[in-house]
């Protein structure tokens, strides 16, 4: 604080000049030019000799800036302006300010003591600086002051400043040096890797990340996450989930997770697939990616089981991965309005790379022989084959239903029926169901490829549920070699439902009254419902008295087959339709579904 007009006044010209020549003295004392008491009577002298007419000259208005010269060794001059002042202060607001009094009745010296004390600065209006080249101090009315070393430079006005050394004993405060607190940092942070250590923590990634700096800071984020399921494991395999405030991140992430519908009995699991999201802001992070799966059209109520399933998809940007797949998805046949199904039944799409994943898998299918829209509707259905890895799975199964007498010809029709074929770990599979039908049915290699090209399910059914069958049949009257005929015609007669079975066959005999023969050419006739198809064609094939095929009677459409009720004869041809899979059933477009749906826009993408 400043002090008031009254407390501060120009030293008397003379007393300046006792000032000055007390510091001479000083200075050539440290000088070593010659000892202090040799010069001190003579400077007196010198003092009372010149003292009338410095005043004088000090006084003078027409020479304000005059300065008295003092040479020291020839080098060293003390600039003193004629109109310099020493102003008082009432208090002290700083430290580093040392209170003096404009009043000095006298000034004596004493012999210069290497101590820290205060910093003395002579200053002037002239644009040159001089510096004391050591530590003295000296006693003013009974007040110690003290001085430090000051540089000689001519650059600078010179300045006085009175006031005392950070770091003096004499100091009213004291201040850690940056070295303390680095020090205290250092110290604060080994004793929280201590505590790390203790409970099996390995803190070697914490290294460079802001950590708190105390242990009950740090143990309480521990509890934390215990509390949210988290273990030591969990936590050494993201360590840097300690960084995170309770307070500034867990808690509010948690919250809007909860307000969205994400269940906290899934927390558990969705902070060990990606606690990052601890580190996530929720405006600027987790609401946009919210916002934009909003506007895949996934409803509101799915976008929780969304972010249960895929948790990864809170940490993707909204122009990068997540709109790319989505459009090569569009661009080559996936319906619009079927995207919010897809994404919300497999939302891994999300992170798929267009380049590195989707295009090549679908080339890949493209070049077995699934068409490109088959293929979209594949993926309508059943999305999450996109997530089966070309090199590490597709292409070795394909390679092993080639070796288990698959044909080139039958692949495509083969994962289109059972797209999962090909996500499986399949030669295993195939040698066991090789293994087993064999023992079964007597059903040797060739047939058993033909088996797996009709029904690829059949590569996943269990022993018992085939056992069942196969003696369901055995007791209707087949032979062996009967049913092993009937398997590889059928497949599917090893996972129809038995109790449907059993009426067809009991209406076969008793209503229709039909060799077994029949039967074993065309086993499909199981797969046909009694009421709805069996009973009434049979009714209206022998009220017009015609003799047909079970192939001829059952397999066509409605349509068909009221085509065939005016026929005046039966043609052979259609009576040796086959009953393999159609693919052209995946490819008929939807009502609501245009053409421009399905065009070709996909060689952007690389």
């Amino acid at each position: 604080s400043h002090s008031s007009s009254s407390s501060s006044s120009l030293f008397a010209p003379n007393l300046k000049f006792s000032l000055a020549l007390y510091i001479s003295v000083l200075l050539r004392f440290v000088c070593g030019e010659t000892p202090l008491y040799q010069n001190l009577n003579y400077q007196i002298a010198r003092i009372e000799a010149h003292q009338k007419p410095t005043e004088a000259r000090l006084s003078s208005p027409k020479k304000k800036e005059k300065l008295i010269r003092l040479s020291v060794s020839d080098s060293l001059f003390v600039q003193i302006i004629s109109n310099m002042k020493i102003i008082s202060y009432t208090s002290i607001t700083k430290p580093s300010l040392l209170l003096v009094h404009y009043e000095l009745p006298s000034c004596t010296f004493r012999k210069t003591q290497s101590t820290f004390a205060s910093t003395l600065w002579i200053s002037s209006n002239h644009e040159k600086r001089i510096g004391l080249v050591t530590k003295f101090q000296c006693s003013v009315s009974n007040r110690t002051l003290a001085s430090n070393s000051i540089n000689l430079s001519s650059s600078e006005p010179n300045t006085v400043h009175l006031g005392r050394e950070r770091g003096s004993s004499s100091s009213l405060y004291s201040r850690p040096s940056l070295l303390d607190m680095k020090n205290e940092r250092i110290a604060n942070r080994a004793r929280v890797y201590e505590f790390l250590r203790g409970i099996g923590i390995v803190p070697d990634e914490l290294d460079g990340l802001e950590l708190p700096v105390t242990v009950e800071v740090m143990r309480e984020r521990v509890d934390f996450l215990h509390k949210l399921g988290l273990t030591i494991e969990d936590i050494n395999n993201y360590p840097l989930v300690l960084g995170c405030s309770v307070k500034k991140n867990m808690i509010p992430v948690l919250d809007y997770l909860g307000k969205l519908g994400v269940r906290k009995s899934t927390f558990t699991e969705f902070l060990r697939r990606y606690p990052q999201v601890l580190h996530a802001s929720v405006v600027v992070d987790l609401a946009p990616v919210v916002k934009y799966l909003q506007g895949m059209d996934i409803k509101p109520n799915d976008i929780p089981r969304v972010l249960e399933r895929y948790p990864e998809v809170l940490g993707f940007k909204l122009e990068g991965t997540m709109s790319t797949s989505v459009a090569y998805l569009v661009g080559f046949g996936v319906a619009r309005r079927e995207i919010g199904g897809v994404l919300t039944r497999y939302p891994e799409i999300l992170g798929m790379r267009v380049g590195r994943v989707i295009k090549p898998f679908v080339e890949y299918l493209e070049s077995l022989g699934i068409p490109k829209l088959a293929m979209a509707r594949l993926i309508e259905k059943r999305p999450h084959i996109l997530g089966f890895g070309l090199e590490e799975r597709v292409k070795p199964n394909v390679k092993s239903l080639l070796e288990f007498h698959v044909r080139q010809m039958s692949l495509a029709s083969v994962i289109a029926q059972y797209p999962e074929i090909i996500g499986i770990d399949l030669k295993p599979k195939l040698l066991s169901q090789q293994s087993f039908l064999n023992s079964t049915i007597d059903l040797g290699p060739e047939d058993f490829g033909r088996v797996i090209e009709k029904m690829p399910q059949v590569v996943s059914l269990s022993n018992t549920p085939v056992v069942k069958h196969v003696d369901f049949l055995k007791d209707c009257g087949f032979s062996l070699q009967q049913v092993r005929k009937m398997v590889v015609g059928c497949p599917q007669l090893l996972a129809l439902n038995l109790d449907i079975m059993k009426l067809n066959f009991d209406y076969f005999q008793t209503e229709m009254g039909r060799a077994l023969d029949d039967l074993v050419t065309f086993p499909a006739f199981f797969t046909y419902g009694l009421e709805s198809t069996i009973k009434p064609r049979h009714k209206m094939v022998a009220k017009k008295g015609l003799k047909c095929s079970l192939a001829w009677l059952l397999n066509c459409s409605d349509e068909k087959f009221e085509e065939r009720m005016n026929y005046d004869h039966i043609d052979m041809e259609e009576m040796e339709t086959d009953s393999s899979f159609d693919m052209n059933t995946l490819m008929e477009p939807r009502s609501y579904e245009s053409a421009s749906d399905y065009e070709d826009s996909d060689d952007e993408y690389v």
